[in-house]
């Protein structure tokens, strides 16, 4: 497996979120070296959506306000259907996002996580793929809507749900490995 040391990734959350979403990720990421830090709209604990009920809690590491884009390499927005809403109506979180997205830096959306870089404006002109839910939502904000396992477009990985996590996760790991992400595959 490629070797993240050194790498620091962001992990962003609140109430709501899908719990595979985050945990894949997350220990896809720190088995591969990274540092991963869960950052929160909360100072407390976020608790997780499993599949159709509340999950556990899951501790925060940083709460938005004391974190910016240069403290991380990469970025990853889990879904469940209320925490990227949440999130979009939360003016640190999508000014967080958008920061991160004009950075050049990494940033994975998996599910309904795309639409807080709808909300912050960024995927215009961007080939991308989600849950089948938010396609017409890209698509007026200016994506391209396509229905792929897994999607890389610049600094973006997109993924549809949380059977795709392998994929997406493995394209996240071997992209921050190398340093910036690649052109639309």
């Amino acid at each position: 497996m490629n070797s993240l040391n050194g790498k620091k990734v962001a992990i962003l959350v609140t109430n709501g979120f899908e719990r595979s979403e985050l945990v894949e990720p997350m220990q896809a990421l720190q088995k591969a070296g990274a540092h991963v830090e869960i950052v929160s709209l909360k100072k407390e604990a976020v608790k997780s959506w499993n599949h159709n009920e509340w999950g556990d809690e899951i501790p925060i590491d940083k709460h938005i306000e004391e974190v910016g884009v240069e403290d991380y390499d990469g970025l990853v927005l889990p879904g469940g259907v209320m925490n990227p809403d949440f999130l979009r109506m939360d003016d640190r979180a999508v000014r967080f996002v958008r920061e991160f997205a004009t950075s050049g830096k990494l940033v994975g959306a998996v599910c309904h996580g795309p639409w807080t870089l709808v909300e912050a404006d960024v995927v215009r002109g961007r080939r991308m793929t989600s849950y089948r839910s938010l396609a017409t939502d890209l698509r007026n904000a200016g994506a391209q809507w396509v229905d792929e396992e897994v999607v890389v477009d610049g600094n973006f990985v997109t993924s549809r749900q949380p059977d795709d996590l392998p994929a997406f996760c493995e394209k996240l790991i071997a992209l921050l490995a190398g340093g910036r992400a690649v052109a639309a595959e």
